[in-house]
């Protein structure tokens, strides 16, 4: 607690903006979460890369937050730090580059580039994630992906103590995948993406026309993280699921998604516990009828691990 203490005391005196015992569900698309320590809110990037050296330096857990669209945080909460970072979310462009700061949701980019007439980004239209969660699972939707049009991304090394850049092919991504999930101290700081010139309006209808499917066949009245597991190889999780009998299914106030099984929603009320049993019915169920493993999507943060 101590190394806590002194850390909002370094904090303060560089003028970053840091609250203590913030509840974790007011910042996650779940809605579940307990306290952390200390969450701080840089305001651009320079702030940003001041906190993550001073949370590197303090040695206390610590860890990168957007907007929470598809994590799962521990009803106990967590003794540590949270770098959240919605506030550095600039957005620019030169020609058919689109750059944005790793804050700014994908929503907001897919707009600007829709504005721009250029396509690429129609996909992430509905996204709620930022570009730092975006890039970390390699995020994608309608047969698009960030690995289709990332051209850099600059990165803040905590154990070098500077900034690198990466190329879209040195970020290795993969389904729901990218090297940054194998380098811990490495952050986001932003991402140039390469787009193509079309028309403006055929772009703003396809954005529309996704987003009417997520309408439709989402339950987006409810708060979820999005789809729970990852789509296994040659098949469907959701489409498992409900082979199984599994839409309704509820422990306390987790429920699968009567509207799209490939969802597990916070009916009411829903714990992270609750949610967590859930996931592992769901997999048990699902392979023991099909004999397939589902891997979940979502990250799940325990108290333990957070020790």
């Amino acid at each position: 607690m101590q190394a806590l203490q002194q850390l909002e005391a370094k904090l303060n005196t560089l003028g970053i903006p840091v609250r203590r015992d913030v509840p974790l569900a007011l910042h996650t698309s779940f809605h579940i979460g307990g306290p952390i320590t200390l969450m701080v809110e840089p305001t651009d990037e320079n702030q940003l890369v001041q906190s993550l050296r001073a949370v590197k330096s303090s040695g206390v857990f610590s860890l990168v937050l957007g907007r929470g669209s598809n994590v799962l945080f521990p009803d106990e909460g967590i003794e540590g730090v949270a770098v959240r970072t919605t506030a550095v979310r600039e957005i620019t462009k030169d020609d058919n580059l689109v750059s944005a700061s790793c804050g700014a949701t994908l929503a907001e980019i897919a707009r600007e580039a829709q504005k721009s007439a250029l396509t690429g980004l129609e996909f992430a239209h509905g996204i709620p994630g930022t570009l730092g969660g975006a890039l970390y699972m390699n995020a994608g939707a309608y047969g698009g992906e960030m690995s289709q049009i990332v051209r850099t991304v600059r990165l803040y090394d905590a154990k070098r103590n500077e900034v690198i850049m990466l190329t879209g092919e040195q970020m290795e991504f993969s389904y729901r995948h990218s090297c940054l999930q194998a380098h811990p101290e490495w952050t986001v700081l932003g991402a140039t993406m390469a787009l193509t010139p079309d028309d403006g309006e055929a772009i703003e209808a396809r954005m529309q026309d996704y987003m009417q499917r997520r309408r439709e066949k989402q339950p987006l009245e409810y708060p979820s993280a999005g789809s729970t597991f990852k789509r296994p190889e040659g098949a469907f999780a959701g489409q498992l699921i409900e082979q199984s009998g599994l839409k309704g299914c509820r422990i306390g106030g987790a429920m699968v998604s009567p509207k799209h099984a490939g969802f597990i929603i916070n009916a009411g009320g829903a714990t992270a516990l609750d949610v967590r049993r859930l996931i592992e019915h769901v997999r048990m169920v699902v392979l023991r009828d099909h004999g397939i493993e589902l891997d979940p999507e979502v990250q799940i943060l325990t108290a333990h691990l957070a020790r």
